[in-house]
């Protein structure tokens, strides 16, 4: 394994962007933690002493090459970035202070760890892509935010504080080549605001879900090395988006629902959804995790928890 960068400790400015990461799993959601307190000292800690570099060198690396993601995938990971499987991405989630279910399948990040990419699996089945010059992002905006009312009243229960979604980053779009799925969206949660970054790959049982997380100012530069990543990502043959029979288990909603379902799939999880009644079902399955095991995930702080 390569040596840790002695610039490691720019991973201390993504801190603050860890806590709005919940909502968006799906459409979007960011609430701002806090990043520790500097040493009391004026020396800066040895680098060995940084619980930080110590987890990260106990995991399994990838630094070049191609890496398994899960057994549906795999990824090319050239010079100069780090892609690290199961269990090492739930590791590091838990290490930024969020709820982790185990599915977490795989983490990417440059050498210097400025930002980092998040993947996971959701068996859904096949999502038929007939929406795919439908998609009417206005309505998609709408049907967020009135879902993301309801997620709310379960984010206060749970002491978190409620999400605002602000409006499109980057507007839904699909790539029938890539099978493809890419969005962006703006959220605030207690006066600070982020932007969440999210690419889903349709397959043959399923979606891949890639979740970008960056420092806004970051968007510009890192999107494109983002998505360059992103093309050396292959669903192994039999899983790919082609390769789908008659017989197959196929999702209950399309494109649309894949975008609008995170938000809902969150309040289905907390047994919300049982309240917003049948109609709901077939958005909220393809949401975004917004909060469960996804809200904290960037670390919401609780309305009673100092910072």
């Amino acid at each position: 394994m390569r040596a840790i960068p002695k610039n490691i400790m720019n991973f201390s400015k993504l801190l603050p962007l860890f806590g709005v990461f919940s909502l968006v799993l799906s459409p979007a959601g960011i609430a701002q933690p806090t990043a520790p307190a500097p040493p009391s000292t004026e020396q800066p800690a040895p680098e060995e002493a940084n619980p930080f570099v110590k987890l990260v060198e106990s995991l399994d690396w990838t630094t070049s090459g191609e890496a398994k993601v899960g057994h549906q995938a795999e990824i090319k990971v050239p010079e100069g970035y780090r892609f690290t499987g199961q269990p090492g991405a739930s590791k590091l989630m838990e290490f930024y202070g969020n709820l982790t279910n185990g599915k977490e399948l795989g983490y990417l990040s440059p050498e210097d760890y400025s930002w980092f990419a998040v993947f996971t699996f959701s068996e859904v089945g096949y999502v038929k892509d007939d929406e795919k010059d439908k998609l009417d992002a206005d309505k998609i905006l709408e049907d967020m935010r009135k879902g993301q009312e309801q997620a709310n009243a379960e984010l206060s229960r749970r002491g978190m504080s409620p999400l605002t979604i602000l409006g499109w980053q980057t507007p839904p779009f699909y790539n029938p080549e890539t099978k493809n799925l890419e969005w962006s969206i703006r959220l605030s949660s207690d006066g600070g605001q982020v932007v969440n970054y999210r690419t889903k790959i349709l397959g043959r049982r399923g979606v891949m879900d890639v979740v970008l997380v960056c420092d806004e100012t970051q968007l510009a530069t890192v999107v494109p090395e983002y998505q360059k990543l992103l093309g050396g990502f292959t669903y192994q043959k039999e899983e790919s988006y082609a390769s789908f029979q008659k017989g197959d288990k196929v999702a209950e909603y399309g494109l649309t629902g894949l975008i609008v379902g995170g938000t809902l799939l969150a309040a289905a999880k907390t047994g919300l959804l049982a309240k917003l009644g049948k109609f709901l079902k077939p958005i909220i399955i393809g949401v975004v995790a917004i909060f469960a095991g996804i809200a904290k995930l960037f670390g919401f702080k609780k309305k009673n928890e100092s910072v």
